[in-house]
């Protein structure tokens, strides 16, 4: 089977998805939230299940790519505090992958798009009064830590979709630009290497699915690069306007299918 037939996937749908792969370098080294469009895209043309296997290999590159740009802005003690509670929430999102079907994994995406649109409107809301960084350290702050933890182990085990909730949590503990760049990266490489044996043992990612992969990943650096020149640019008010709307159109068109 080659990469164009590959579950039907016809001229267009193809390059949908090599659209959705630039976005995911794009998201990964300048505006986070531009990866849900990916999603939605992704799981548009593909089948729901299958569509988080095989983004995921991309979302490692475009990981990849962040860390090699902002290695040195990481916040350690934070990773730490995130981790135990992020693996149980990826152990639930696993066991929920083994019970769902297509169609209910399909209509969760759609309104885990639609969640993390909510959260992200609220986030920009709520970003002018942010904690204080130190504030993780109490204890509402680790009750916080944990309870974001699940949650974007489970959102991103599941639909690949922990990037706002992980997101939220960063602004809202008061990162700046860089540190919030630097942390989420090694955040989401090490979280999505994790999440590579469990994808593979639910037959998400097999000889297929890579073999696609291997056709959109090239594209995943044009978009890093990019996002690593926009990111001093970009008037990212405006940006994120647009990433929620897309993302809600997205989700809407995941629960109406």
């Amino acid at each position: 089977m080659n990469t164009m037939t590959l579950w039907h996937i016809t001229g267009w749908e193809f390059a949908a998805l090599a659209l959705a792969a630039l976005l995911v370098g794009f998201s990964k080294t300048a505006v986070s939230g531009a990866n849900t469009v990916s999603l939605a895209i992704f799981a548009a043309v593909l089948p729901a299940k299958a569509s988080t296997g095989v983004l995921l290999p991309l979302l490692i590159a475009g990981d990849v790519m962040a860390v090699l740009t902002y290695r040195r802005h990481a916040h350690w003690p934070t990773l730490w505090r995130l981790f135990p509670a992020v693996a149980a929430g990826v152990v639930f999102g696993t066991l929920f992958l083994v019970w769902a079907d297509d169609g209910i994994v399909r209509t969760s995406i759609g309104a885990i798009l639609l969640l993390m649109a909510g959260v992200t409107m609220w986030r920009r809301r709520t970003a002018e009064t942010a904690d204080e960084p130190d504030a993780v350290v109490t204890r509402a702050g680790r009750i916080k830590a944990r309870s974001y933890g699940v949650l974007g182990g489970f959102t991103t085990m599941v639909a690949n979709a922990g990037g706002p909730v992980m997101s939220m949590y960063l602004l809202s503990a008061g990162f700046r630009k860089l540190g919030f760049l630097g942390t989420s990266a090694f955040f989401f490489l090490i979280v999505n290497l994790a999440k590579v044996p469990f994808s593979a043992s639910l037959g998400l990612i097999d000889g297929h699915s890579l073999l696609l992969d291997a056709a959109l990943v090239a594209l995943v650096v044009p978009g890093a690069l990019l996002g690593k020149w926009a990111v001093h640019r970009i008037n990212q008010r405006l940006f994120e306007q647009l990433v929620i709307a897309a993302t809600v159109l997205g989700g809407l068109q995941l629960l109406l299918h």
